[in-house]
Parts: structure tokens; C-alpha cells; sequence
């Protein structure tokens, strides 16, 4: 009786954790590295490009796969710990096949590949790309209909050629659930063409998390590419001190133009950031935080702390101040912390409870003296006021960490550099079989 050897769609896979054969968990797949063949001959699958826990992306050998299903991934032997470097006749599964316009062998329609099926040959180690599940019809970031099927590598051809509009919509639904920080990661390893239609992808909200994760020389290359109307919106979905910090990147002319093209009281918000010194309280601060009225009560509170939208360390406090609401506000005074909300009744208003006590910073305060404050204060944000009482924002921790790190940390993350020493300690200072 023949062995049926079961197939595996790569849309099952993205992000499955990998494991070595003791079960601890070496890193997550980023994608799979593939070798074309001439005529109709199916793809060699070669290895895996799998990120460890340091971020560096690593190749993995598909001669050390042992086990491959959804959800999980075995490997065995020995970590080559070198970064992963794409070689001209290899092709990402992932970046570079998915979305793809192919067309039909046997009646020549244009259909886009949507997800790719993987078959283990018998008896072997050896994987092929062995089915395409493809829709027909036009393309477009809003294709919901056409008909699906699936069919053989043999019956479709296209995937040799370059392609110039190659759309994103399947490979961003395989990494919908990936973090910000994780998908400006697939972002970065991506060629600049696939890196750019991924990014017109990508809507303004998203789009404007992932820029924030990405290094300087990856935002204004995307930035530079989108439309000067949506690359304004964009930088109004990024945080304020976000969007100062890419612009004051940009030539004087283009950060005018853009500028120019948000609204009003955004870019009032990020022109006022710019003002400041970079390495200053007023130079790390973002202009939103959390501003409440002294009549506002715990209930109202807790209702603004619950914006999905916050970072956790904005989400930590609330600042009391007088109107108007909107930073530069009217006369501050205090702040309420989460922990406080949660131990006093829903009807007790936020200016009874208010810490009056902790000192604001300046915008002028310098960088160590911030540090310095949240250490000594133990906060994740603080309030900035300037000299009328008004306040102006708050700098949160990550702020500070961004400023603490070196220039290109960044860049080191994403490329795999292991500043920390992670990889010397560990699992991954061990071979995959555990020795």
C-alpha cells in the first residue's frame, strides 16, 4: 500500500515556533528559502529562515528538519548562528511568491497565487513546492472575489519573470498577527521593490506602527516612495515625537511640503517637538497623553486607560489639569496612577486622588536628568510643564530607552547583531539536538 505523504500550505506555517529535538524553542520561521528549476520541474525547497531570539535570522538547512506540521517545527543538529544573506538564485516563499500574477498553462488567464502547498518527497529529507491555490481575476488591494482552485506547480507559469506589480494582500494576511516591531523585521530583510508594495499595502494605521520599529534608513526610503498626501497621513497615524524625529531627517524643502499637508493642529503638535532639543525633555516627550479635568472621575479614567490605541506606559497614568484638554494644557495639577484607579470607588473624582507632590520636569531637562527621575521616582512617564504650569506632554520610558541605545540599535536588532550576548547563553549556545 503506498504512503500518502500529506501536504502543507506555507500560510499554516509563518510564525511557527521552532524547536529542537528537547523541546525548547529555538526561534520562529520568517520564511522559506526555495530554488527554481528549469521547464516545469517544482521548486527545491532548500532551507528554512528562521529569527532567534537575539533577532538575527539564520538559515536552517531543510537536511535538518525533522518534523514539520502547523503549529511547530523540529530541527536537529548543529546552528550555523550566521546570518542569514540571500543568494542571487534563491527565492523567499514568503516575500517573493505569494501575491504573485502567474498565468494558467492551459488557458493562459492571470491569476494571483495566494497560498503555496509543500509535499515531502518518500523516503527522503527532500521537500518540493508541489501545488499553487491561486484566484482568478483582476488584482487590487480590495480582491475579495473570484474563483480559487488549486492546482500543480506545472499548470501555472510566470514565477521566473520579474515582476513589477507584484501585489502584498496574502503576505500581509500571513503576518496580520505579527507585532509591529516583528513585521518592520519582514520589512527590512524584504528587496526594496517587494519592501515598497508591502508599504502601499499596508493601511495608515499599520503602516505608521511598523515605520516607528524600523531603522532611519528603512523610513525615509518608504516614505520617500508613498505619495506626498499619504505619506502625510501617515505621519499623522505615527506618535508626534515619532513623526519629528523622520522628519527632521528629511531635506528642509520635503519636510515643509509634508508638513504643509497635515492637518493643522497635527502638525502644530509636531513643529512644537521640533523646537526642542533633541536630548531634552521636550525633544523625547509625546504630546497625547491622558488629560483629565479635575471633576472627571475614577469611571472616566479607567474608560481612557481601556483605548486599545495606548501604549502600556501611557496607559499608566492620567494627568489632571485645568482646561483646555489638548497639550499645551491649562494649569497642571497632578497626576493619578492606574494602580490608584483600581482601589478607589468608580464616583470619586480623579483631582481628590491626584499625587500633587511629584515634581514635573522642564522641557529644557536634559536626557541624564530624565533617566535619572524615572529611576529615582520609579515611573514608566512623567509629566512635562513648562514655566506657566501648563502641560505640554509626557516622556515615557521607551522614550528614553530609544535615546539611552545606541544610534543604530535599530539596525543592529534587525540585521541579527547580539549586543546583549544572547546567543552565547542558553539554548542557543547549544547544537539543535541539545548537546
Amino acid at each position: 500500500m503506498a504512503v500518502v505523504t500529506p501536504r502543507i500550505f506555507v500560510s499554516h506555517l509563518a510564525g511557527s515556533p521552532v524547536f529542537d529535538p528537547n523541546g525548547d524553542q529555538v526561534g520562529r520561521l520568517r520564511d522559506l528559502v526555495a530554488l527554481l528549476r528549469v521547464g516545469a520541474r517544482p521548486p527545491r525547497l532548500l532551507g528554512l529562515v528562521v529569527e532567534v531570539i537575539s533577532r538575527r535570522r539564520i538559515f536552517v538547512p531543510m537536511t535538518r528538519v525533522t518534523g514539520v506540521e502547523s503549529g511547530q517545527i523540529v530541527i536537529t543538529g548543529v546552528i550555523n548562528m550566521r546570518r542569514f544573506e540571500q543568494r542571487p538564485t534563491e527565492t523567499l516563499v514568503f516575500g517573493e511568491l505569494l501575491d504573485r500574477r502567474v498565468r494558467l498553462v492551459e488557458t493562459g488567464e492571470e491569476v494571483a497565487v495566494l497560498d503555496i502547498g509543500l509535499i515531502q518527497l518518500p523516503a527522503r529529507r527532500d521537500w518540493e513546492i508541489e501545488k499553487v491555490f491561486v484566484r482568478k481575476g483582476k488584482g487590487g488591494a480590495l480582491r475579495r472575489k473570484g474563483e480559487t482552485l488549486t492546482v500543480d506547480w506545472s499548470a501555472v507559469t510566470g514565477f521566473s519573470l520579474e515582476e513589477h506589480g507584484q501585489g502584498a494582500e496574502s503576505l500581509l494576511a500571513t503576518f496580520e498577527q505579527l507585532r509591529p516591531a516583528d513585521l518592520a523585521g519582514v520589512l527590512h530583510h524584504l528587496s526594496p521593490k517587494r519592501r515598497s508594495e508591502v508599504a502601499a499595502a499596508l493601511d495608515d494605521d499599520r503602516l505608521a506602527d511598523v515605520l516607528e520599529e524600523l531603522p532611519e534608513d528603512d523610513q525615509i526610503e518608504i516614505l520617500g516612495k508613498l505619495k506626498e498626501e499619504r505619506a502625510a497621513d501617515v505621519l499623522e497615524a505615527m506618535d508626534p515625537d515619532d513623526a519629528a524625529d523622520l522628519l527632521s531627517e528629511l531635506p528642509e524643502e520635503e519636510k515643509e511640503r509634508l508638513l504643509a499637508l497635515m492637518r493643522p493642529e497635527e502638525a502644530a503638535d509636531v513643529r512644537r517637538l521640533m523646537s526642542y532639543e533633541e536630548h531634552t525633555a521636550g525633544g523625547l516627550m509625546t504630546t497625547d497623553p491622558i488629560v483629565l479635568r479635575p471633576a472627571a472621575t475614577v469611571a472616566e479614567a479607567l474608560a481612557r486607560v481601556r483605548d486599545p490605541d495606548l501604549s502600556p506606559a501611557l496607559a499608566a497614568q492620567v494627568y489632571v489639569c485645568r482646561p483646555p484638554d489638548e497639550t499645551p494644557t491649562g494649569k497642571y495639577l497632578g497626576v493619578v496612577h492606574f494602580q490608584r484607579l483600581l482601589r478607589d470607588p468608580p464616583f470619586t473624582l480623579v483631582s481628590s486622588i491626584a499625587d500633587t507632590d511629584l515634581p514635573p520636569l522642564r522641557p529644557e531637562t536634559p536626557l541624564p536628568e530624565v533617566t535619572s527621575y524615572l529611576a529615582v521616582y520609579n515611573m514608566v512617564a512623567a509629566p512635562v510643564v513648562d514655566e506657566g504650569g501648563a502641560l505640554l506632554g509626557a516622556v515615557t520610558v521607551d522614550d528614553v530607552l530609544d535615546h539611552l541605545l545606541p544610534e543604530d540599535w535599530r539596525e543592529q536588532g534587525l540585521h541579527g547583531s547580539d549586543p546583549a550576548g544572547l546567543t552565547g547563553a542558553g539554548q542557543l549556545g547549544k547544537t539543535a539536538d541539545g548537546t
